[in-house]
């Protein structure tokens, strides 16, 4: 448990509903068990999510959230923040960055879990134009936003949230060949987090081939990082910013 040493406070920033538990709820649910305290901060509903034109989008977003919850107390985490920005529009404006930084401040977390900003052509599916704003953003709001007295003054002089320091970014869905990679063995969590997916039944119903796509994925980051065979592992980049 080496990578949560001295870690008490974990925020994960991602732009939809289901995207921490594709991109890391096994982690969090290794960490959770471990006692760390996770948050979410979900930036928009996926109201544009699923293909059920029989409901409002309204609709949809409400049902995301109410799966989003569902799914995160699979993995042990209890404490969930809804942005509500639109879902298919999202840019990484200076609103998005101070709302996030405002969870920042509030959370107080060591360690941010966000999206990668950069498109992974490898991989075009996991380079939503939301993921990428959403972790832009998340970025934006750790350096320089979150720490700086200055960077949206409201925030300390209306609400009176001090500034705060983040140590580091852990991204997702990074390209292969990346530097400073931080592998994590989820062998042990890993159905808690096709658990967490199972949660999320507006938008996926061939369960079977999702569990087999998923589980493929973990079983490839496991190998190509060397470890033994059965093994299952989610991969970060880590950016210090301390």
């Amino acid at each position: 448990m080496s990578e949560i040493e001295g870690i008490e406070r974990v925020l994960v920033v991602v732009a939809h509903p289901d995207d921490c538990d594709f991109g890391n709820a096994a982690t969090t649910a290794k960490w959770t068990d471990a006692g760390v305290t996770v948050s979410y901060c979900i930036v928009t509903d996926g109201d544009a999510g699923g293909s059920d034109r029989s409901i409002t989008r309204k609709e949809m977003a409400a049902l995301r959230r109410i799966e989003q919850t569902e799914a995160a107390a699979a993995v042990g985490v209890t404490d969930l923040t809804f942005l509500g920005y639109p879902d298919g529009r999202l840019t990484p404006s200076i609103e998005l960055r101070r709302d996030i930084s405002r969870v920042i401040r509030i959370k107080q977390p060591q360690r941010v879990i966000t999206q990668s900003p950069t498109r992974n052509f490898t991989r075009i599916f996991a380079s939503h134009p939301d993921h990428l704003a959403a972790g832009e953003a998340a970025l934006c709001a750790v350096y320089p936003d979150s720490r700086n007295p200055f960077a949206h003054p409201e925030l300390l002089e209306v609400e009176g949230l001090e500034p705060y320091s983040v140590a580091e970014v852990w991204l997702s869905a990074i390209a292969a060949g990346s530097d400073n990679v931080k592998v994590v063995d989820v062998t042990d969590s890993a159905d808690r987090k096709l658990a967490a997916l199972r949660c999320h039944r507006s938008q996926y119903s061939d369960w079977d081939a999702l569990e087999q796509r998923v589980r493929g994925w973990l079983e490839a980051t496991a190998k190509a990082n060397g470890l033994e065979p059965g093994h299952l592992a989610e991969q970060f980049v880590v950016v210090p910013t301390a």
